[in-house]
Order: structure tokens, then C-alpha cells, then sequence
């Protein structure tokens, strides 16, 4: 499992920027079709949303590699 740690000064980050910056897609191009496509999961939950608003205490799925985002 990965660790994403948001900057002190963020309250978020949006769900296709994380899988990016996680370096689970190339571009923010990707991301937009991975998560449009339901391959993504926050949560537990399929999310189709690239903006949704990614906290600390959340778990992203994606192609069997988990993410875990903490301040």
C-alpha cells in the first residue's frame, strides 16, 4: 500500500490529480478515462468523478494497488 501525504496547507486534493501524482497514470488525460470508466474506487465505492475531493483517512483502489492519503 502507498502512502499519499497531503501538503499542510491542503484540506484535499481532487481524485484525478492523486492517481497521477501517485504515478498510476501518465496524464491527467488518463486519469480523466480510468476513473470516467469506473476502474477507480474510493473507499470501497466506484467513484466517476475526477473532481471529487480526496481527503486525509481515504483509501483509492486502482488496478489491484491501493492508496492511502494522511496529512
Amino acid at each position: 500500500m502507498q502512502i499519499f501525504k497531503l501538503r499542510s496547507s491542503d484540506e484535499f486534493i481532487k481524485l484525478g490529480q492523486v492517481i497521477k501524482a501517485a504515478g498510476w497514470v501518465e496524464s491527467g488525460v488518463d486519469a480523466k478515462f480510468v476513473i470516467q470508466d469506473g476502474l477507480v474506487e474510493v473507499n470501497g465505492e466506484t467513484d466517476t468523478r475526477r473532481g471529487r475531493k480526496i481527503v486525509a483517512g481515504d483509501l483509492i483502489t486502482f488496478d489491484g494497488k491501493e492508496l492511502k492519503v494522511v496529512k
